[in-house]
């Protein structure tokens, strides 16, 4: 039996045409009217490059009480994006679909919004992109990746204290309901966790930040903060990576890029095990609460340090790989 390749390129691009649906009109025909939206609840989304941009515009937009009467009420894509997967125009044409306004740059943006996705899929100009809108005092979700490395990442978090303006970055892997329910307690204090997920490289970032930061959202998620140290065992077609907590638990990420392998893992705790994923859309409406949920409160759900703490464990990772395998200390980070 033959095993397909996972390709995210191909994987996510072909999602994103059936997402827009086949035959849509061409985007002037669908540009919408204006949304009435009260103040303090309209909501800009930058980068149409992602099929984010679409499912998170179409949850809110669609959606009910559970919104608190936000609304996707503009778009933007930035001209310089590198627009890695070529998605822009079925996006674009799929959020007019559902009411977004497109405008032509970034101060039309912020002045039709109060609070921001940053949807961009290429991690490289998050930080350039990010800059007005915190400058702006609207509070933000980037998605992930936040930055495509450590000191890009570690940017943001000073840009986000200097302008006063909180923001926050996760996966929605991070709010997955299994993962959620260990969180919760559900087997006790958790004392090791293992989780598999695809790990396709792109050159411009840290090796696990393209995708595998999917499965290292729901290690910190269960582990919490904390981690010492990072060894990485690198071959072409899987990585394995193993982070020891300063209280001696240990969390290991088995990446995998040759073989359709889904978004899944295991918890171990005082009560017993339980399992992490697997990924599913249900995923998206939680982080889509939670995003809601920040922007009435402007109190995020991940903190930055713990963001920042897990962009030091793939930075270390490309360090123990460049060092074949050796143990490196975030603190030398």
């Amino acid at each position: 039996m033959e095993v397909k390749t996972y390709n995210r390129r191909a994987f996510v691009k072909a999602a994103s045409v059936a997402i827009a649906g086949a035959g849509v009109l061409h985007h002037s025909l669908l540009q919408a009217r204006p949304l009435a939206v009260a103040r303090g609840k309209r909501i800009g989304v930058i980068g149409l490059d992602t099929s984010h941009s679409e499912v998170f515009t179409r949850m809110i937009n669609t959606g009910g009480a559970e919104m608190r009467g936000y609304q996707v009420v503009a778009a933007y894509h930035p001209a310089t994006n590198r627009d890695i997967l070529n998605l822009r125009p079925q996006m674009a044409a799929a959020v007019q679909k559902h009411g977004a306004l497109l405008v032509n740059s970034m101060d039309e943006l912020l002045d039709a919004c109060d609070v921001v996705l940053l949807e961009t899929i290429d991690g490289v100009p998050h930080l350039e992109q990010a800059l007005p809108v915190l400058k702006a005092g609207k509070p933000v979700f980037i998605d992930k990746p936040l930055s495509a490395t450590l000191e890009g990442a570690k940017a943001i978090v000073a840009a986000s204290e200097k302008y006063k303006t909180p923001f926050f970055s996760s996966s929605s892997l991070r709010f997955d309901e299994n993962v959620q329910k260990v969180v919760s307690g559900s087997i006790g204090r958790v004392t090791g966790a293992d989780v598999f997920t695809p790990a396709e490289i792109e050159p411009s970032h840290l090796d696990m930040a393209w995708y595998a930061l999917h499965g290292l959202e729901m290690l910190y998620a269960v582990l919490g903060r904390g981690c010492v140290s990072v060894t990485r065992l690198y071959q072409q077609d899987t990585d394995i990576i193993v982070g020891t907590w300063e209280d001696g638990r240990m969390g290991t990420v088995r990446g995998v890029r040759k073989w359709p392998v889904g978004i899944a893992g295991t918890a171990f705790g005082e009560k017993g095990t339980a399992a992490l994923g697997p990924f599913s859309e249900a995923a998206y409406q939680q982080l889509v609460g939670q995003i809601i949920q920040f922007f009435d409160s402007k109190v995020p759900p991940v903190s930055a340090a713990e963001t920042l703490e897990l962009f030091a464990f793939m930075h270390a990772a490309d360090e123990s790989r460049r060092n074949q395998g050796r143990p490196v200390a975030l603190r030398s980070l």
